[in-house]
């Protein structure tokens, strides 16, 4: 059943991918190109979120409202106080590390990446590892969800029993009832929350690493079996979206249910390192800053 969703996503994708060939990015601004090496960061307290687990959860072969859990955090969470830039992106092409954007894609150290695949994600967060001696990964979707604070709205929708696609039709009239906002903003246009975090949950989507599953509950509503089908990835924004991993433009391809993301881009966490690796990243650096 998974691999005929995946299939049917991507046929529906391949319409999206079809079309004139890309054109060279439009660059904009791009006096003082970003290097990329030092993000900002903002360090989140350890603490608990509410989370609703995410996928389609089932019941009885039937449709059934996913659980909500109180998940804690027992360590900081550091993560990119904005979104990658373009800019910033684009240094990665230049490096011949990472695909390059699309077309007419603005170029600029104020703007976000967006068009930008689950794959591109990765490859930008590999290369910025190799040139910063830390790792940096896509956060996973309860991570993303305890970054964003209040901005993570609980997407639960009660189901009737008797007629389970009333369940889709209020999913859609609350997505389409969402501003429809396709520019993007410079940094901070869409404000930051209680933890200092940028443009959560305005009109970019952002990757995480969670794969899409398929969840079967028992009658008292646990979950007794896991399908996982990590061609699909969960992207949050002001709604989450299971998007195929190599979409770049989810509206153009129609690969995401619900409304489509306006855009797609992403935002890093770095990892805490261990005590020895962190000693030995410390020595790099000031060998690096010592002349000889």
């Amino acid at each position: 059943m998974l691999l005929a969703f995946k299939i049917k996503l991507t046929l529906a994708c391949i319409v999206g991918l079809a079309g004139p060939p890309a054109m060279a990015p439009l660059l904009t601004s791009l006096q003082n190109p970003a290097a990329g090496y030092n993000p900002a960061l903002t360090e989140i307290a350890p603490g608990v979120v509410s989370y609703r687990d995410s996928g389609d959860h089932l019941r009885n072969g039937r449709p059934a409202e996913a659980p909500v859990a109180r998940v804690r955090f027992d360590r900081p969470l550091t993560i990119m106080t904005n979104q990658v830039s373009a800019a910033d992106y684009h240094t990665c092409v230049e490096a011949r590390a990472c695909r390059a954007l699309d077309r007419d894609v603005r170029i600029a150290i104020d703007r976000p990446a967006v068009q930008v695949s689950w794959h591109d994600a990765v490859a930008y967060a590999e290369w910025l590892s190799r040139k910063t001696g830390d790792r940096y990964r896509l956060p996973t979707d309860t991570e993303w969800a305890h970054a964003a604070g209040s901005r993570f709205k609980d997407d639960g929708i009660a189901i009737d029993d008797t007629d389970p696609s009333r369940r889709w039709i209020a999913r859609y009239e609350r997505e389409a009832a969402l501003p429809d906002e396709s520019e993007t903003r410079s940094f901070g246009g869409f404000g930051n929350n209680e933890h200092g975090v940028a443009d959560l949950a305005g009109n970019v989507w952002e990757w995480t690493s969670t794969c899409f599953t398929r969840k079967v509950q028992d009658d008292a509503g646990r979950v007794i079996k896991t399908v996982s089908n990590c061609g699909v990835r969960l992207a949050e924004g002001a709604h989450r979206a299971y998007v195929t991993d190599f979409i770049r433009d989810a509206r153009a391809g129609g690969c995401a249910s619900g409304k489509p993301p306006a855009n797609l881009g992403f935002r890093l966490v770095r990892e805490q390192p261990g005590w020895g690796r962190s000693m030995a990243h410390r020595l790099r650096r000031l060998l690096g800053a010592v002349s000889i």
